[in-house]
């Protein structure tokens, strides 16, 4: 059962990280280099969920794509299918709560980018892909992963929106938080036991890892 757990754990935090990654790097990078109208809007939308109690963005996310919801209504009638009480309900939720700890960090270190690099690249007739994929992404690297490490641990330990859009469904839904909470008011203690030591063991390693990642490299 522990396993079973940790491996769909695993699976969802996975996908969720891989989404996060990229969608969290590239809205980063449009808070950070560009300036539009209603931006300051965008980036407090786009923060709320890191506010926000879990349970309330969960509600709001069945509100939107369950099977009564503004997409998860036509979905359901043209497919059957609702992402509700489905494994694809729990990345959705870990994505989503996990999400802004990426744009914020991914933001901060695309901002803390010396301009004059990313400016001598243009004079070279290197496009602005180019030049972020060659210049600004890797002197960003070391931000943009501790970011992801961090959204690693945030979507690893979701419990509140998972519950509402996903269920407590062993073996189909059921996260290693939502199981030690199981455990716990089953009165299966040594079951919670192990999957909080699993989990802090887990979550110990990355606030180790994200540390190491923030330390400024030594010039020799």
């Amino acid at each position: 059962m522990v396993w079973q757990t940790l491996k769909l754990s695993l699976l969802v935090v996975s996908i969720a990280t891989i989404v996060i990654s990229v969608t969290g790097t590239l809205l980063g990078f449009l808070l950070a280099k560009r300036k539009f109208r209603g931006k300051d809007f965008l980036d407090a939308i786009l923060t709320l969920p890191m506010v926000l109690p879990p349970t309330v963005t969960g509600y709001y996310l069945i509100l939107l794509l369950g099977r009564r919801g503004i997409l998860g209504g036509p979905l359901y009638a043209l497919t059957g299918w609702s992402v509700t009480f489905t494994w694809v309900g729990a990345v959705i939720a870990a994505t989503v709560i996990a999400l802004p700890l990426m744009i914020k960090s991914a933001r901060a270190a695309i901002e803390s980018v010396d301009t004059d690099y990313e400016i001598a690249s243009y004079i070279m007739g290197k496009s602005e892909l180019e030049t972020f994929f060659r210049i600004t992404l890797p002197l960003a690297g070391r931000g943009i992963l501790a970011g992801i490490v961090l959204s690693f641990a945030r979507a690893f330990g979701e419990f509140g929106a998972t519950l509402m859009i996903a269920g407590n469904i062993p073996g189909k839904t059921q996260t290693m938080p939502l199981a030690i909470y199981e455990a716990v008011a089953s009165g299966e203690d040594e079951q919670a036991k192990w999957l909080a030591l699993i989990l802090t063991g887990i979550s110990v390693t990355v606030v180790y890892l994200t540390n190491r990642l923030s330390r400024p490299k030594k010039v020799s």
